[in-house]
């Protein structure tokens, strides 16, 4: 890709030329204008001229293909940057190979006295089919405080210098002597570590996930924030280096629940945008958290945990509605999900269901449907807010879901095809560091799910981690190449572009140009997924890659 030496500005009137360009103005679209940090125009080559001399740069796209930015839809950011840097156990194939690598992770990095932080691991894909032990880790880490989390980020295991740090863990609900530590006192000790980051270390964490997120393609990202999972100042810090740094937009959210206007203004004064993301209905199913109507099938004298009723959902959606503050909470179980449409459906009762649903209240997860649920999303306009790598990952007949639910349950979770038709609005997002930032690898998730009944278009995919992620926010005109649109795009070297034809079970595909709808990348089963070049945020650039 060629152009002017001059960088990209907002102000900077820009002719991108000679490429393919994703816009559902024009589905056979080659060049596009951007002008003050908006989109200004989208057509053919040949009409293209009539702009050639009146721009400040031409980019010569060769043949590259140009879409809007993803929006990630739920991120820990900080978190998602101390992955990146620090250590890493999801490659982990053995319990063996996960205490050599945090042996040689302690080795490298010497200060005495430094928290080791971790994450990634999961046993379910281990031969020995359990963590490790406190024991195996004290001596793993030469005795030093060391935070392990679970991929799923709600169990952890840690070592004594770590508990050593935590007066009164022992007492908190959820301690387990030699057993990955949940709820009350899981939240204490990953405190205390991540209260050991430096604020160097976490902008450091900050500027490393956000820099990977714009390599990818992402324009946009929604930190889902909250004072069980992160703190103020982590929060605060993220939203202020978004606003002082080029990097994708950061939307925030606080998962603190709200009562009256004054919670709801201190919400606003942290700068979030709602009072949502990781508000705790429940936990995950990974940690046997996730709160079930029915046990779990491999540990039959649980249902989960349950950490708001439904009335306490009530509450929080009614205190927000009144104080126009969009409302969410995570839930993944069935009893969790019922127990949130539950208190959304008291709340409508108060205020009037047009208020509930102007509000636009979402939901993160949101896994373990039934078709009472799935009615009661769309009736409500409750968002989605799911993640498509969770099926990859954890999917399938002989996957963590279908171990912990048995494969007749683990076969409904994640039913994209049943919201799509419902007309509950879907937004994409990773929950990364949980699952890695990979937006192509979501799309192509969502479109080949393991459950072939839930698969959706790729066109409907990538419909939900662009324009989805707007909407989830109250923003309608964005996420999509038209004039006037916010210049949020991605450049993209990819293979030839094909036609899903729209079918909301299973994949089918056309490449008919009478269609009239633009082409995305095929991202088949084997297929090589797309190459990021480029990425623009409101006419910035925000990266650019070697081959760009």
């Amino acid at each position: 890709m060629t152009e002017s030496t001059a960088p990209q500005s907002e102000h900077r009137t820009v002719l991108l030329r000679g490429g393919e360009v994703h816009s559902p103005a024009d589905p056979f679209a080659t060049a596009m204008v951007v002008e003050k940090g908006r989109v200004a125009w989208v057509g053919s080559e040949g009409a293209a001229d009539a702009f050639a001399t009146g721009v400040d740069e031409v980019v010569d796209l060769e043949g590259a293909l140009v879409t809007p930015a993803f929006t990630d839809a739920h991120v820990h950011t900080t978190s998602t940057g101390l992955a990146l840097t620090g250590l890493d156990l999801s490659a982990a194939a053995s319990l063996a190979e996960a205490l050599r690598l945090v042996r040689e992770y302690g080795a490298a990095h010497p200060a005495a006295g430094q928290v080791l932080l971790g994450h990634g691991w999961d046993a379910t894909r281990w031969p020995e089919q359990r963590p490790p032990s406190r024991a195996e880790l004290d001596e793993a880490s030469g005795g030093r405080p060391l935070y392990l989390p679970r991929v799923d980020v709600h169990s952890a295991v840690v070592t004594t210098a770590l508990l050593d740090l935590v007066p009164g863990v022992t007492g908190l609900a959820g301690f387990h002597p030699d057993a990955p530590l949940t709820g009350a006192a899981h939240h204490a000790v990953r405190a205390a570590a991540h209260g050991a980051v430096t604020p160097a270390q976490r902008r450091a964490a900050q500027r490393a996930a956000l820099s990977r997120a714009a390599s990818l393609g992402i324009g946009s990202i929604h930190e889902c924030a909250g004072p069980e999972i992160s703190d103020e100042a982590d929060f605060t810090s993220l939203l202020a280096l978004s606003r002082a740094e080029p990097g994708p937009r950061v939307v925030g959210y606080w998962a603190e629940q709200v009562t009256d206007e004054k919670d709801a203004r201190r919400i606003r004064e942290l700068g979030a945008s709602g009072a949502a993301g990781d508000l705790f209905v429940d936990g995950s199913l990974g940690s046997h958290t996730a709160c079930l109507h029915a046990p779990y099938a491999d540990a039959p004298t649980t249902t989960g945990s349950a950490h708001l009723d439904a009335a306490a959902v009530a509450a929080h959606v009614t205190a927000c509605t009144r104080a126009g503050l969009q409302a969410g909470f995570h839930a993944i179980g069935d009893a969790a999900l019922s127990a949130v449409v539950d208190g959304v459906r008291a709340a409508a009762d108060r205020l009037g269901l047009d208020r509930i649903r102007a509000a636009r209240h979402r939901i993160e997860h949101a896994e373990m449907f039934t078709p009472e649920t799935i009615a009661a999303f769309a009736e409500f306009g409750l968002t989605a807010s799911v993640q498509p790598a969770f099926d990859a990952a954890w999917g399938g007949e002989e996957g963590m879901y279908a171990q912990r639910l048995g494969a007749e349950r683990a076969r409904t979770l994640n039913p994209y095809a049943a919201l799509l038709r419902a007309g509950v609005p879907l937004a994409f997002g990773s929950d990364s560091p949980v699952t890695p930032l990979d937006p192509w690898g979501t799309v192509r998730a969502a479109a080949f799910h393991r459950t072939p009944e839930h698969r959706i278009s790729v066109r409907a995919a990538f419909t939900a981690h662009t324009r989805g992620g707007w909407r989830a926010v109250g923003q309608d005109d964005a996420g999509v190449l038209v004039p006037g649109a916010p210049a949020d795009y991605a450049v993209w070297r990819t293979g030839a572009l094909i036609v899903q034809a729209p079918d909301d079970r299973v994949a089918r595909w056309s490449t008919d140009p009478r269609s009239g709808t633009p082409g995305l990348p095929d991202l088949g089963p084997g297929a090589e997924l797309p190459e990021c070049v480029r990425t623009v945020v409101g006419g910035h650039t925000v990266f650019e890659g070697p081959n760009g």
